[in-house]
């Protein structure tokens, strides 16, 4: 497995961690018991999307660029 299918993976695996801290989140401000780690539960994986994503969001584009 190369670097780019084995980044694509981990990307798409920190969004499923990503969606699990928001619904975790939503639940503790239902129940009015919202703490400062629910935030952060959420904005770690976020951000790691967020550098995952911007590395695999040009990769087509290059791919093309160098086929010319």
């Amino acid at each position: 497995m190369n670097r780019n299918s084995w980044l694509r993976q981990r990307h798409r695996w920190l969004s499923v961690a990503f969606t699990v801290a928001v619904i975790v989140n939503i639940i503790a401000m239902v129940q009015e018991k919202s703490t400062v780690w629910g935030g952060v539960l959420a904005s770690l994986p976020l951000g790691l999307l967020l550098l995952t994503g911007l590395y695999l969001f040009p990769l087509p584009y290059a791919a093309r660029w160098r086929g010319r």
